[in-house]
Formats: structure tokens, C-alpha cells, sequence
């Protein structure tokens, strides 16, 4: 049996890359709790850390939108 590499990227970018970015928000969550940090350093550590998964959801939508609606 063998596994394609579009097999292994499908996997990695779907499923594998999400359970990382989880992965990357519970430490997020430790990173604030343990500092003490309170509402709005919690918000700022968020916000900060968090900027580069709301990038790569931008990064999707926008490939989306241009395969099917633009080109």
C-alpha cells in the first residue's frame, strides 16, 4: 500500500495542522494563567499569539474565493 504525497499533504494541512494550532491556544491559555496575567493582558496574549492562525484562515478563504468566484 502506498500513500501519495497529496494524501499526506491533504492530511497534515486539515487535520494535522489544526490539532496543532489547538495545541498552540492551550499553551496561549497556560501562558496567561500562570503569569497571572488578568482579562486584558489574557486578550493582548491572544491577539499577539493568535495572529498568525487568523492569518492562515485568511490565507484559506482568500485561495477559496479566487479558485471558485474570481478565476
Amino acid at each position: 500500500m502506498t500513500i501519495s504525497a497529496d494524501t499526506i499533504t491533504t492530511l497534515g494541512l486539515y487535520v494535522l495542522l489544526p490539532v496543532f494550532i489547538a495545541f498552540l491556544f492551550f499553551i496561549m491559555w497556560d501562558i496567561s494563567k500562570k503569569s497571572n496575567a488578568g482579562r486584558q493582558g489574557t486578550f493582548w496574549i491572544f491577539v499577539a499569539l493568535g495572529a498568525g492562525f487568523f492569518g492562515f484562515l485568511a490565507k484559506v478563504v482568500i485561495e477559496f474565493v479566487l479558485e471558485h468566484w474570481v478565476l
